[in-house]
C-alpha cells in the first residue's frame, strides 16, 4: 500500500514539474518576442598607433595613447591604452565614420594631439614625439621676431646689437 502511493505522489509530482516546464517555456518564447531588439553594433575600425622618438625613429615604451571619440562638438568618453616595447597600441572598437581626438603623452616628450576621422576598417599611425623645446623668454634676445616698437616699461633707448640707419 506504501508502495502504490509513492508511485503515485511521484507520478502526480513529475506531472506537475513537465506543466511548470511547458509554462516557463512558453514565457521565455514570448519574452523573446517582446523583449529589446537587438541592434547590430556598427562596423568598427581597427587602429594601429605607433610612437616613435623624432630624433632617431626609435619605439617609445609604455606612452599613454588616449582615444577621445567626439560626436558634434561633444566629447563621448576616454579610451586610454599604452603602447608595448615596439611602441605600438591597437584598438579595435572605435566605430567606423567616428571623429577621434588622439592625445599622446610620454614622459619627457611633448603632448601630441590631432583629430582623426575613421574612414577605413583598418589604419596605422605613426607619430614622432619630440623633446620639450626651450620657455620662450622676452628677456632674451630673439632673431625671428618683428620689432613692434618699444616694450612698455623700456627706455626709448635703442639696442646697441640692432644697426642705426646712417643719414646723410
Amino acid at each position: 500500500m506504501f508502495r502504490r502511493s509513492a508511485l503515485r505522489l511521484s507520478l502526480f509530482a513529475a506531472a506537475i514539474a513537465l506543466a511548470v516546464c511547458s509554462l516557463h517555456a512558453g514565457a521565455q518564447q514570448d519574452n523573446a518576442r517582446r523583449g529589446r531588439k537587438y541592434k547590430v553594433p556598427p562596423p568598427s575600425s581597427r587602429i594601429e598607433v605607433t610612437v616613435l622618438r623624432d630624433v632617431n625613429g626609435k619605439p617609445i615604451e609604455n606612452a599613454a595613447v588616449i582615444f577621445h571619440p567626439i560626436e558634434g562638438d561633444k566629447d563621448k568618453g576616454v579610451m586610454e591604452l599604452k603602447t608595448n616595447q615596439d611602441g605600438k597600441s591597437v584598438i579595435d572598437v572605435i566605430p567606423m565614420g567616428d571623429t577621434v581626438r588622439l592625445q599622446i603623452i610620454a614622459r619627457g616628450f611633448q603632448t601630441y594631439g590631432q583629430d582623426y576621422k575613421i574612414d577605413k576598417a583598418a589604419m596605422s599611425m605613426e607619430i614622432r614625439m619630440k623633446r620639450p623645446g626651450e620657455q620662450y623668454s622676452i628677456y632674451k634676445a630673439h632673431d625671428d621676431t618683428v620689432d613692434s616698437g618699444p616694450s612698455p616699461g623700456a627706455d626709448n633707448q635703442t639696442s646697441p646689437s640692432k644697426p642705426q640707419p646712417q643719414t646723410n
